[in-house]
């Protein structure tokens, strides 16, 4: 993971601003997080995050961010991630609920190139108001979870297998090494 952790606080309070917080579970998350660094490869040719993304059951998991999110579940005050936000454990259902410490600002804005800033839009208003099984539903039909097995690291360069990619798997390559 390549992204520095202020930027990736600002994800989180944007995710919690902008998605129905009722929904707003770890597993669900992690999609909105597969969403964005594949959406803007899908477009730009490179992710957001550059995290390491592995197939687990439940679709794409970006390991390194599931790691701080556990860490923030399980240990809340000494989490790296505890000035931005805190998880609600639902007992009725085992649920642990995003919730951010404040709303995503305009200085939060200055953590992103307005590529970036379009594809977490796109990605809130395309999964902000459903529930885990749809979004966990439409990860489950992308090549990078389809072309891999339980527990593979996902290459970013299978994105270019997916129809509405519109950049070939030779420049996503060459992107990252930039």
């Amino acid at each position: 993971m390549r992204i520095p952790i202020a930027k990736l606080k600002a994800i989180l309070r944007y995710f919690g601003t902008h998605t129905e917080q009722r929904f707003l579970g770890k597993v669900k998350l992690m999609k909105l997080f597969y969403f964005l660094d594949f959406g803007h490869i899908k477009k730009y040719g490179y992710p957001v995050t550059f995290d390491n993304y592995v197939n687990l059951e439940h679709g794409p998991i970006p390991s390194t961010i599931l790691n701080l999110v556990n860490e923030a579940i399980d240990c809340p005050d000494s989490s790296k991630l505890a000035d931005a936000i805190i998880f609600e454990k639902l007992e009725h259902n085992g649920m642990c609920r995003l919730k951010p410490i404040r709303k995503f600002s305009i200085e939060d804005e200055d953590y992103f190139k307005p590529t970036e800033l379009e594809i977490l839009e796109s990605v809130c208003k395309r999964f902000g108001d459903k529930n885990t099984k749809f979004i966990e539903e439409v990860s489950h039909k992308e090549a990078p979870w389809l072309k891999t097995s339980f527990l593979d690291q996902i290459p970013y360069s299978l994105a270019s297998l997916d129809g509405d990619c519109l950049r070939d798997k030779e420049e996503i390559e060459l992107l990252q090494k930039l």
